[in-house]
């Protein structure tokens, strides 16, 4: 038999008033209208569209509590993303957590250049996955034999596995634990491409983020040596040899390091091509050998 807590529980679930009730007092805490209805139809697997025409449905008890503890989360500070657990990547909708970094809009842009300058078939590498976004984007939207995801972190590397059961794209998606691109070598593989969204802020770019980057997603994931350039270093030194002929490294970039990029893969002994992203800024670099 429930105590009158929980009875109280269930009936505000399951009626009419169960997810209206959150939502009230969601609202009455500042949480804002679009927001709650964001987290809502997030928790819920709806678009914010189902969400408002289903308003007054019954809603599951178990619902309900995800969105009152992941408006507890948004109240704390915690990322949208990591508070309802799902986020938005191109096509795929992809399990997200603080194992791994949340994919930005600019990284979607990374996908497109690599489809639009790239011929299907081969291999394709995408050297720290995190969640997997651009590795299951490039299996599902390109047309390539395989891809390999390669991941440092095991908690990151767990989390692209769950999304990689996730979508089960049609193209193979394989997982390998190490750095950069240790797990490539003596593999007798060729890459058609070789795709990163590598750390690429100093400790002093980090220290000056706002709190809810720097206090909540992986420092790991977004730190890389004295001038921030440590794994596009090693990246641009070790492709060439993973490459098939005429193949490409495709990264991206901060915006104020584009002509040391360059810099670093002409010296190299690759020819760089530095593209813009949506909003005008140098945030992509393609390397293909000189």
């Amino acid at each position: 038999m429930l105590n009158g807590g929980g009875q109280e529980a269930m009936r505000r679930s399951n009626g009419k008033g169960g997810g209206q009730e959150a939502m009230r007092r969601s609202r009455n805490n500042g949480g804002g209208r679009e927001t709650t209805a964001a987290v809502w139809a997030a928790v819920s697997g709806l678009t914010l569209g189902e969400a408002w025409l289903r308003r007054d449905e019954p809603k599951a008890p178990e619902l309900v509590s995800r969105f009152e503890d992941a408006l507890a989360q948004l109240a704390r500070g915690v990322p949208f993303a990591y508070a309802v657990g799902t986020v938005g990547f191109r096509m795929l909708e992809l399990a997200i957590d603080e194992r791994a970094l949340i994919p930005r809009p600019e990284t979607e842009g990374l996908v497109d250049l690599v489809l639009q300058h790239v011929a299907p078939g081969g291999l394709a590498a995408d050297i720290g996955t995190g969640c997997g976004c651009i590795a299951l984007s490039l299996a599902v939207e390109g047309r390539f034999d395989r891809v390999v995801a390669v991941e440092q972190s095991p908690a990151a590397a767990a989390l692209a596995r769950e999304n990689v059961a996730r979508i089960s794209p049609t193209t193979p998606v394989e997982l390998r634990e190490g750095n950069l691109l240790a797990p490539l070598l003596d593999k007798g593989e060729r890459y058609r491409v070789i795709v990163s969204n590598p750390p690429y802020l100093t400790a002093a770019d980090h220290a000056d983020l706002d709190g809810s980057v720097a206090d909540f997603e992986p420092r790991e994931a977004l730190v890389s040596g004295v001038d921030g350039l440590d794994a596009t270093r090693a990246i641009l030194a070790g492709a060439a040899t993973l490459l098939e002929p005429h193949g490409l490294v495709a990264l991206e970039i901060d915006e104020r390091r584009a002509d040391a990029v360059r810099m670093l893969g002409c010296g190299l002994g690759w020819h760089i091509e530095i593209h813009a992203d949506l909003f005008g800024r140098p945030r992509y670099a393609l390397a293909k050998g000189a």
